[in-house]
């Protein structure tokens, strides 16, 4: 018993490693001086050093081999550690810290050259975090797809093809609704001035209501939202448009759909290799439910044109028509703002870019030219600057290749739990009405949060519905919603 004893305590020093890591990435995210940026890469790089060094201890596979688990829990700790430590041991540690160092660098210059509309500025970095994460994805794939292996990181048994699969299912019923909704009238935009404290003021309220523990969390300003930690410090950051306050509130609903799924995780499993949620694409479900099938719903959005109108006066939209403002179909550049007609279409097109790139059919410098290209293929339009066009995510310059195809898992996902939790609530519209969606939070934690990395991916979503996973429940939702609103 004693080596499973000392792999798990070992482990958990790691992990709370791990925390101060990322609480490093919040700093900068939100308020570390921008004057601060090249030493941040070099305490970046240092920690990663010391975290590389742990994962990769020749102890960690000792103990690995002797190790008896004597429960559930551990049996998926210590296949979490093995997986782990069969990836750190094949990349080398200089490698692990040039890529921490970049990457942390490389975010600003990305936010510069966005704020400058200046591609130029960015691409020389950019190609230095492709490369690099070639190397990696070459070290730890023996072989295999590059791309299939950075996928592991984000989520773990899934493959390009498999994803590639996917959207081309989707795709034809995605372009159909598109279709229909192009010969539909849609309201105008909420028009006004929405200032910031009363829109940080109802994101608040809004936070609370979907059963964020501000205890254990923030709330801040980023240039990109996120959330950020695990277990008793949970954060989450929004940005704040005086003319639209949508972005603010609906980013906020989202990212708290992530902070309530660390929140909620069992506290046994904190600081432990399941203490987190178990793949980008199930992390994503949890904040598109929220955002989209919860607090973008008919029922709900009655009640926030209320609470709008508490904190901003009367609105230029009535409570009558609010839902169709809310739920409003517009092809537009920006990922974040799409519709949900539109978003797995942005997502589509980012996972082939990807590809090509790890794939040896594009390079970084041609990749401005293939983004604007693909774009005016599959949305009509021309891409009109940078920021609405190649500029506009943070995730490459932060070396995170893999990771976008997770937004279009976790929006099946979410399709698929959705599902489940009508079926098991048929009341929840009378709930959300009155802007409670307490029953929704409760399903949610108990069938897929509090169980954290206890199962895979696939087995956590299964488990929770009773069904495979499927995108015919996201598509079929898509049709009933639109169709409903719309009339078409």
């Amino acid at each position: 018993m004693a080596a499973i004893d000392d792999l798990l305590s070992f482990q958990r020093k790691t992990e709370a490693l791990g925390q101060v890591m990322g609480r490093l990435g919040w700093d900068q995210e939100t308020v570390m001086p921008e004057g601060a940026a090249e030493q941040r890469g070099d305490e970046m790089a240092a920690l990663e050093d010391v975290l590389h060094a742990r994962r990769t201890d020749p102890r960690v596979g000792e103990w690995l081999a002797a190790a008896e688990a004597r429960s559930d829990a551990e049996v998926a700790q210590l296949r979490e550690i093995a997986r782990a430590h069969a990836r750190a041991v094949k990349v080398p540690a200089d490698l692990a810290s040039e890529l921490a160092r970049l990457t942390s660098v490389a975010q600003g210059i990305w936010a510069r050259a966005r704020a400058e509309e200046d591609v130029a500025a960015f691409l020389p970095t950019l190609k230095q975090v492709v490369d690099l994460r070639r190397q990696e994805a070459a070290a730890i794939a023996d072989g295999a797809d590059l791309y299939d292996t950075l996928l592991q990181d984000y989520e773990p048994g899934t493959t390009g093809d498999e994803i590639a699969a996917l959207f081309d299912r989707m795709r034809p019923r995605l372009l159909a609704l598109r279709e229909r909704l192009a010969g539909a009238e849609m309201p105008p935009p909420l028009t006004g001035h929405f200032p910031e404290d009363g829109q940080m003021a109802l994101s608040r309220e809004m936070a609370e209501s979907f059963g964020y523990r501000f205890e254990n969390g923030r709330l801040d300003l980023a240039v990109h939202p996120f959330s950020s930690g695990s277990g008793a410090d949970v954060r989450i950051t929004t940005r704040v448009d005086p003319a639209e306050p949508m972005g603010c509130l609906y980013s906020t609903i989202h990212e708290v759909g992530h902070a309530t799924y660390e929140q909620n995780i069992a506290p046994e499993f904190r600081l432990t290799a399941i203490g987190d949620g178990v793949s980008m694409g199930v992390h994503e479900s949890q904040s598109r439910i929220y955002e989209n099938q919860l607090a973008r719903s008919s029922a709900f959005t009655s009640h926030l044109h209320g609470r709008m109108t508490a904190h901003f006066g009367p609105l230029s939209a009535d409570a009558a028509d609010f839902a169709r403002v809310v739920n409003r179909v517009e092809t537009g550049f920006i990922r974040t703002e799409a519709d949900e007609v539109h978003y797995n279409l942005h997502i589509m097109m980012r996972f082939d870019l990807e590809r090509q790139l790890f794939g040896g059919a594009l390079e970084v410098a041609d990749l401005e030219e293939a983004w604007n290209a693909r774009f005016a293929q599959d949305f009509g339009i021309a891409v009109d600057r940078p920021s609405n066009g190649v500029l506009q995510d943070v995730h490459w310059s932060v070396g995170l290749f893999g990771y976008f195809p997770t937004y279009s898992l976790g929006n099946v996902y979410a399709g698929c739990l959705h599902t489940a939790l009508r079926r098991d609530l048929p009341d929840l519209d009378d709930a959300l009405a009155e802007g409670n969606p307490a029953p929704a939070l409760a399903w949610l934690r108990e069938r897929v949060q509090r169980h954290g990395g206890l199962r895979t991916p696939r087995e956590t979503i299964e488990h929770a519905t009773g069904a495979e996973i499927s995108e015919t429940p996201l598509l079929d939702y898509l049709d009933a919603k639109y169709g409903a609103l719309f009339g078409v």
